[in-house]
């Protein structure tokens, strides 16, 4: 199933220069994830703050909602590092396997959640792709104890789910109103959503039977 999972190859071939100097200097991989779920902590306090709130002389809503983009790619980015220093340079644990797994989920809530309290955007859809994303990444997991394997199947998993939000993000953020095109776009990712957690329950029977 197409998903940008697919282009994780070239994404580390870019990043292994940066990955190797890390290494040089004894940066851990689990310095990484924790910087990962903090980068996404402070973003989505920052659009809390910023519709709740509106503190002067801290980021407005549309300020975030730019920055956002960018935030998904430099945890998309951290997310393949950390991954990259465990298994290149020998440094995986037990604990560190479930730091990785508990910080893509906690990143994805602290992220996306807060979408619910930006006036126009519907609450529900916001809520049941979070329930989702959560399933999804929990239904992945669970390729360790049925095939020994985790499951990355599209077609919205991790890296799609932060495509989109960075795209809701800017257009957001250049000032188009959430109207009715935002919840067609939040249905379509929880269809995909459901798709995607068939995808993975689908291909770990397969690998089952395959054994047979």
């Amino acid at each position: 199933m197409v998903s940008i999972y697919q282009c994780k190859s070239a994404f580390q071939n870019l990043l292994r220069p940066l990955v190797q100097k890390l290494a040089t200097w004894q940066i851990s991989p689990n310095q990484v994830t924790i910087s990962a779920i903090l980068l996404s902590g402070l973003t989505g306090l920052a659009l809390v703050q910023s519709t709740q709130l509106s503190i002067p002389f801290l980021p407005t809503t549309q300020s975030v909602l730019l920055f956002l983009p960018i935030a998904l790619l430099v945890r998309m980015a951290l997310n393949a590092i950390d991954g990259m220093l465990a298994r290149e340079y020998e440094k995986t644990t037990k604990f560190g396997c479930i730091l990785n797994e508990v910080g893509d989920v906690l990143s994805d809530v602290l992220l996306y959640l807060p979408f619910a309290l930006i006036a126009g955007v519907s609450a529900p859809l916001i809520v049941g792709i979070v329930i989702l994303a959560i399933i999804t990444e929990m239904v992945g997991v669970l390729g360790y104890e049925i095939d020994h394997k985790r499951h990355y199947e599209g077609p919205m998993g991790k890296s799609d789910r932060a495509l989109v939000f960075g795209l809701i993000g800017l257009i957001l953020g250049w000032g188009i109103d959430p109207t009715q095109w935002l919840n067609i776009l939040l249905s379509g990712v929880i269809f995909l959503q459901l798709w995607t957690i068939g995808n993975s329950v689908q291909g770990m029977l397969q690998e089952v039977d395959s054994w047979k």
